[in-house]
């Protein structure tokens, strides 16, 4: 239902029937019930709209710019604060603990063993070593090392002390500085999205049933006054 036109239908109908009638609580009623709708649906559609001739109507796409960085601010300073950010990375190691099985069950361990052969080639015991086949003597040992070093790996990772220095660190104010400056990337590039049309629309949408009473309220209230005005006028 639109409550603008059902208001200014009704205070026309009041109108038109005070004035058919010749009664003038109706006709007063009626005509300053009329002006209070019709005043603050003006108002309401300035708000969006661009009406020639009327400075400062077309505010919201006119002023885009600053609505976007109010945007940003208020979620800069409200959500993604420093305060914030402490408080999910502290909920976040305490009841999910950084699980990281899932990530090193993915890792590809095999440059390690690369690396750990090399180093063994190039110690004293290389030499010895290449009497007995050399590094391919070393190659059974490839799948046990890697299995072996990623059952270590989570083993390490989900102790407290491991995850009380990743905490200490992540607690550092250089990362937490960090982790606001990409956050601030992410929302000032989907700002940079945001056309006039589509932040009028957004607000529009917002708060359109609120505005809608405004007109309603406009309309009663003009309507008081039509009617007081009409007694003491008798």
């Amino acid at each position: 239902m639109n409550k603008s036109l059902v208001t200014n239908l009704t205070a026309v109908i009041l109108l038109v029937l005070g004035y058919f009638l010749e009664n003038t609580f109706l006709l007063m009623v009626g005509l300053f019930a009329l002006s209070g709708a019709l005043t603050n649906w003006l108002a309401v559609y300035m708000l969006f709209e661009k009406v020639p001739g009327l400075v400062g109507s077309g505010v919201i796409p006119n002023r885009f710019v600053e609505f976007k960085t109010a945007i940003k601010t208020l979620m800069m300073e409200q959500f993604f604060n420093q305060e914030n950010i402490d408080k999910f990375v502290a909920n976040s190691a305490q009841n999910a603990k950084f699980e990281l099985k899932p990530v090193i069950e993915k890792v590809d361990l095999s440059p390690s063993y690369d690396r750990l052969v090399e180093v063994i080639m190039n110690s004293s015991f290389g030499s010895m070593l290449s009497m007995f086949g050399g590094a391919d003597a070393l190659t059974p040992l490839r799948e046990p090392f890697i299995t072996n070093m990623k059952s270590s790996l989570i083993e390490m990772t989900q102790t407290d002390a491991f995850h009380q220095m990743l905490q200490d660190e992540l607690d550092q104010p250089d990362v937490m500085a960090d982790i606001q400056a990409k956050v601030a990337e992410i929302i000032d590039a989907r700002l940079e999205e945001l056309t006039p049309q589509m932040v009028k629309e957004m607000v529009q949408k917002m708060i359109k049933e609120h505005l809608g009473w405004l007109v309603v309220w406009g309309g009663v209230f003009g309507g008081l006054i039509g009617l007081i005005s009409a007694l003491i006028m008798n």
